[in-house]
């Protein structure tokens, strides 16, 4: 096979979790694009299945189907119907997630009241450790269950953070810990799953323009200047910068890869370490 085909997806199926917008929309086109069927799955099932038909009509194979991965009866069904459509499962994105709110620093370097850690709402937390952990773990679970009883093994990719890696006192608190688990699940899940060819392998982005935190740095241009300043590449990413590492990932092209992580940060974190 030449390097060149090693990128090749075609004829494999991929379903992609928090795929309406945002990264997990980039995800999807990337597999789409790359030459797989999709399915776009979110809580917003409206806008799931506004960006598939969006798809569909530029000639990709593309269903969407409404998901809240903290169900976990309902991840079942929905991989079921993947399943149904597709004839298996051989890609999964991991990737649903959501924002905390405010960290206990604010952007211009002062106390957040609301994100102490004794000020911070449980009920933020519980919510956001139920969907970016737990809700990766359900999703795993289904992706590993249907890539099992294919027998031809698969490739898992969850969405982790460099929040997980390093401290990041602007991020809510929920968010580092549980990020910092779904690395540590990839890495345990790279083993276990190594006998049965599936790989699981994470991507720890850092800062990406998207709807997370109600989509600021898409609309404040002052937030916007100030973070591309203090990018070593130079500017906050776009997520369409995601796709060949997607495409990597899902692909035989990295098949001696799993239980790691690739941060895609324009070198934001260089500077956490000295």
């Amino acid at each position: 096979m030449s390097i060149l085909g090693k990128f090749d997806i075609s004829g494999r199926s991929a379903l992609i979790t928090g795929a309406a917008s945002g990264i997990g929309l980039a995800y999807a086109e990337a597999m789409a694009e790359g030459g797989a069927s999709v399915t776009l799955t979110d809580i917003d099932g409206e806008g799931a299945e506004r960006e598939a038909a969006r798809l569909r009509s530029e000639g990709f194979d593309a269903r969407a189907d409404r998901l809240d991965v903290a169900d976990r009866e309902a991840t079942a069904r929905v991989f079921d119907a993947h399943a149904a459509a597709f004839g298996g499962l051989d890609i999964c994105f991991a990737n649903a997630g959501i924002d905390p709110g405010a960290g206990f620093w604010n952007p211009a370097g002062h106390r957040n009241p609301d994100g102490q850690v004794d000020t911070f709402d449980p009920a933020r937390w519980d919510r956001t450790i139920s969907i970016n952990l737990t809700g990766v773990y359900n999703t795993i679970r289904e992706a590993v269950r249907l890539m099992k009883a294919g027998g031809k093994g698969g490739s898992i990719i969850a969405t982790a953070s460099n929040a997980g890696l390093v401290t990041e006192p602007i991020v809510g608190m929920a968010y580092m810990p549980a990020k910092a688990g779904v690395l540590h699940m990839v890495r345990a899940l790279g083993l276990e799953l190594a006998e049965f060819r599936i790989r699981v392998n994470a991507i720890a982005p850092g800062p990406f323009v998207t709807n997370i935190g109600g989509g600021w740095l898409k609309h404040d241009p002052v937030a916007r200047k100030a973070w591309d300043a203090i990018v070593p590449l130079g500017s906050v990413a776009e997520t369409d910068q995601l796709k060949p590492l997607a495409l990597l990932l899902a692909s035989d092209a990295s098949d001696y890869m799993t239980g790691s992580h690739v941060v895609i940060d324009g070198g934001m974190m260089l500077g956490k370490f000295e």
